[in-house]
């Protein structure tokens, strides 16, 4: 049996109208790595922040290495061993590994006080070896990619020698090689008796690096599982209170005439001669590894790069799209990968958000004026059709949870009067429900004619909710497949080859 390093039970923790935690509770073993899941709002990260020190439980206890605990501030947790790595990194740019590593706690000499670089960096150097890292301790974290400012701050964990190091989403950015490099890190760990708690919505990562799976819902705890005594379907249910085996639901409609052909489209360096097409009530699924060419692709279609060769043809009419505006007269649509860096105003409401890309539609053309009272209108409309749960069109749209940002990105497209929409990793960082929610909304949508192309990582996503499916490798079409038919060995088999 492994020992027990932490215990919460009893957790409770309300904020003004809200029990964030209702009873809650979770074990952490010494040496393994415990999955922390839940729809959002289900109260994951305000366990973590409990624990982590930034809120105060209301009632409950926390044991930690068999005696009971309460921090008041994340500076008591980290000097206890426990680490917090969050999704969104906040790293100081303009400094080096070795300042951000031991910013406020670098080693000092002399009877002035003075920073000891020549330790600082040495030990750094140490630090960085031990995640097989070879980077110069000096570099300035602005040079380095999100992956690696990662395991700076999985080095700056190890650097309080912390038994329990929290990863919230630590994925949601990486590459698939990426992904592989973090796991390896994870298992040394491990081996080291360092304890993981591993927040994330991906199934498949779960099962490949979790030793343990606790499920969380509405605030309350549902149970916990060990990884090799479950499956997806039992975690679903578990994680939404029903059963989802129609997450993925039934064409709409069948597919019409053909309304977009590409033809030997060729961008040199990124992908060659690639031709398909796509139906009027049709979803296209395009799968492929990460690299296989297909966000440049989709990105190439809406104008964004401009191909060498090859044909766009658009309801039987050879059309130029050397502009996102081209794109947009010809009734295309695009919701791009990471709606967070290219597709959001985080700062704006949900109002500018939704109009943002119409705004001309909206103008007089002879006094130069727009019609802010019609706009609202359409935009709360469409809102409203696409189910976004928000108190108003004024709240800020960095309020929202990932799932409802991305229904107020189709809105915002809706506004348009698209035919044509291209959806990159659509469901991307949402939870299972509200996944289940955009699925919905691209039926509906194929439902109304309109011809979608899918983009994604995760295969069941694509053979569920594909009529055809292209497969990409290297820059080149592999292969085409029946939705109906495929499995995902067949998708693999087509993206490695």
């Amino acid at each position: 049996m492994n020992q027990v390093l932490l215990e919460m039970r009893g957790i409770t923790k309300t904020f003004p109208g809200v029990k964030a935690l209702d009873n809650v509770q979770l074990t952490l073993k010494k040496g393994r790595v415990m999955a922390l899941m839940g729809e959002n709002g289900a109260g994951k990260s305000t366990l973590m922040k409990v624990l982590f020190g930034i809120y105060q439980r209301d009632c409950g206890t926390i044991r930690y290495q068999g005696e009971q605990v309460n921090y008041n501030g994340t500076k008591e947790a980290l000097e206890a061993g426990i680490s917090m790595i969050h999704q969104e990194l906040s790293p100081i740019l303009h400094r080096s590994i070795a300042e951000n590593i031991w910013l406020g706690r670098e080693p000092l000499k002399g009877p002035l006080r003075l920073i000891d670089h020549a330790k600082m960096y040495h030990d750094t150097t140490e630090l960085l070896k031990k995640l097989d890292l070879h980077l110069d301790p000096r570099t300035p974290m602005s040079e380095l990619t999100v992956a690696t400012m990662q395991m700076i701050e999985i080095s700056k964990a190890i650097s309080y020698n912390s038994k329990i190091i929290i990863m919230d989403e630590p994925t949601s950015a990486l590459t698939g090689k990426e992904v592989d490099h973090l796991f390896e890190i994870i298992e040394k760990l491990k081996k080291q008796g360092v304890s993981i708690v591993y927040i994330s919505h991906k199934m498949d990562e779960i099962f490949r690096i979790c030793d343990d799976i606790t499920v969380f819902r509405d605030g309350c705890y549902i149970g916990e599982r060990e990884a090799q005594n479950t499956n997806h379907e039992e975690l679903v249910q578990m994680m939404v209170g029903r059963d989802l085996g129609d997450v993925f639901p039934p064409p709409t409609a069948k597919p019409g005439k053909v309304r977009l052909e590409v033809k030997n489209l060729s961008v040199d360096g990124v992908f060659d001669n690639i031709s398909f097409k796509l139906h009027e009530g049709e979803i296209l699924g395009i799968a492929g590894l990460v690299g296989a060419g297909r966000t440049e692709l989709i990105e190439t279609l809406f104008g964004v790069r401009k191909h060498d060769v090859g044909e766009i043809w658009i309801n039987g009419e050879n059309v130029e799209i050397k502009t996102p505006q081209d794109a947009i007269s010809h009734k295309m649509a695009f919701l791009t990968e990471d709606r967070r860096q290219s597709g959001l105003y985080l700062m704006l409401d949900i109002f500018a958000n939704t109009s943002i890309a119409h705004l001309d539609a909206y103008r007089n053309k002879v006094v130069n004026v727009l019609d802010v009272r019609s706009m609202q209108k359409d935009c709360a409309s469409q809102c409203t059709k696409l189910k976004v749960k928000t108190p108003g069109m004024a709240e800020k749209i960095d309020n929202l949870s990932g799932g409802n940002q991305q229904k107020v990105l189709l809105a915002r497209w809706m506004l348009t009067k698209p035919d044509i929409l291209f959806l990159d990793e659509p469901t991307r960082g949402i939870d299972i429900g509200a996944k289940s929610e955009i699925y919905k909304l691209m039926r509906l949508l194929t439902g109304m004619g309109k011809s979608l192309v899918m983009i994604s990582s995760e295969l069941p996503e694509v053979i569920g909710m594909s009529d055809r499916i292209l497969v990409m490798h290297g820059g080149k079409l592999k292969g085409e497949l029946d939705g109906k038919e495929a499995s995902q060995q067949q998708v693999m088999s087509m993206a490695f080859n």
